[in-house]
């Protein structure tokens, strides 16, 4: 019987091309999962970080420009809420008065609202007039305006009028420039409102982990109502700057 024989030669030939195209199939396919490996890891990485901190951001402005001993101008707006027009003499018969300029939609206010209506309530018994302004345009920012500011007026139940000042004239008599902005004036017997602080609320903003206390606005009407002098070293407020109407010229 006749026995098929093969060159040794050309069976190492087959052999080590096998071998190499082994290697080579090998070596592509550790190639391909290294790569996914890296990329799954790199996955992992990206999706096991931790989640960024909500931050508020907004345009951040300081009270400034009005010099304490300010007269109290005359006003006279409208409050959405009742419709009633009120005017300052209104508040003469009171020891002080607290003009605060605020809106519904600025961050800054919003952080601080149930502060404000919590000492807004607080000193209110104890004689303190207390009077909220809205100046921001309805242009720029239709949810600040009197339709809205009523809702926002009921909702938190403000004890104080909140008022709606569409020439923003007022806001330019005072010197407001921001929300929220705190200007407390002192009577003198029939003397005009005098302002005695203009200044924060507290040290706490939105994100920064201070609690609200009105620590800063309490100790100045604190120093009214008993007819102490009010530190001269005030901090301004910050928050954001009033949205005046787009042809108004400053």
């Amino acid at each position: 019987m006749a026995v098929a024989t093969v060159p040794v030669n050309s069976v190492c030939a087959c052999t080590l091309r096998s071998l190499r195209t082994s290697t080579k199939f090998v070596s592509q396919f550790l190639t391909k999962c290294s790569s996914f490996k890296l990329g799954f890891e790199s996955l992992q990485l990206r999706t096991t970080l931790p989640s960024r901190k909500l931050v508020v951001r907004a345009a951040r402005t300081e009270s400034k420009g009005v010099s304490l001993g300010f007269r109290a101008p005359n006003f006279e707006i409208p409050e959405p809420l009742t419709g009633k027009v009120w005017k300052l003499e209104d508040f003469e018969s009171h020891p002080a008065l607290l003009v605060m300029f605020i809106c519904n939609h600025c961050p800054f206010v919003k952080h601080l609202k149930k502060g404000i209506v919590k000492l807004a309530n607080f000193y209110m018994k104890k004689g303190l007039a207390v009077v909220a302004i809205s100046s921001n345009s309805v242009a720029t920012h239709p949810q600040d305006g009197p339709q809205f500011m009523a809702e926002e007026a009921k909702l938190f139940k403000y004890p104080f009028p909140y008022l709606y000042d569409e020439s923003q004239d007022v806001a330019q008599d005072f010197g407001a420039i921001c929300t929220p902005e705190f200007l407390l004036f002192k009577k003198d017997g029939r003397r005009p409102f005098e302002l005695v602080y203009h200044g924060q609320f507290d040290d706490s903003r939105p994100s920064n982990n201070v609690s609200v206390s009105g620590r800063d606005l309490s100790l100045a009407i604190d120093c009214v109502l008993s007819g102490q002098p009010v530190p001269s070293i005030q901090k301004p407020s910050v928050g954001c700057s009033i949205k005046w109407h787009p042809e108004r010229k400053l």
